[in-house]
């Protein structure tokens, strides 16, 4: 199976100013593409040749692994913003959140913890269990939930070329651009 980069829903400079075209050019453009043509050459002759990435992230490990959940993780990631976003959950999800973390503020400021206090590159993550209860999970470099049997709802990209190029080292501020492109209409189609 040849994996190939997705096409975004929206144009390059359709999220700024919270997320740049110059961004967009190098994550999207330059690292998931990288990761998508390694991942290619990596499977050539494995058991993974003809695998899902599904499967690739919850069996594969080193860099069949790594170039694989980075190509699941980064399409998950691209894929929940908007340029005209809905920017507050409704219905089951919202109700879900409130039982879990207090309230959609409370959760946010759980989970902007966990990006900002993740050490080093990796993903924060809103997941559904299995018995069905939110968490907020970090992992590390190419970590996915999907390993853990989770069902992923949300992601931030805390990887140094998610925002360098637009916040340099503040990684606080990426973090609150983010909420400002996150569309919840696609985070409850996950739920």
């Amino acid at each position: 199976m040849i994996h190939e980069l997705p096409n975004l829903p929206y144009a390059l400079d359709a999220l700024e100013p919270y997320l740049s075209k110059k961004t967009f050019e190098f994550h999207y453009g330059k690292h998931h593409q990288a990761y998508v043509t390694n991942l290619n050459n990596l499977i050539v002759g494995t058991k993974f040749e003809n695998a899902s990435l599904d499967t690739i992230v919850k069996e594969a490990e080193g860099g069949i692994f790594n170039n694989g959940a980075q190509i699941w993780n980064h399409t998950f990631y691209f894929l929940q913003f908007s340029s005209s976003p809905k920017l507050t959950p409704t219905g089951d999800l919202a109700k879900a959140i409130d039982v879990t973390f207090g309230s959609l503020p409370e959760f946010k400021e759980q989970f902007n913890k966990a990006c900002a206090t993740l050490f080093g590159s990796g993903w924060a993550w809103l997941a559904k269990s299995t018995d069905g209860k939110l968490e907020i999970i970090q992992e590390s470099n190419a970590g996915n939930p999907l390993r853990r049997g989770y069902t992923p709802l949300l992601t931030c990209d805390v990887w140094e070329h998610a925002y360098y190029l637009d916040q340099q080292n503040r990684r606080p501020d990426y973090i609150q651009a983010f909420w400002n492109v996150v569309d919840w209409k696609v985070i409850e189609g996950r739920f």
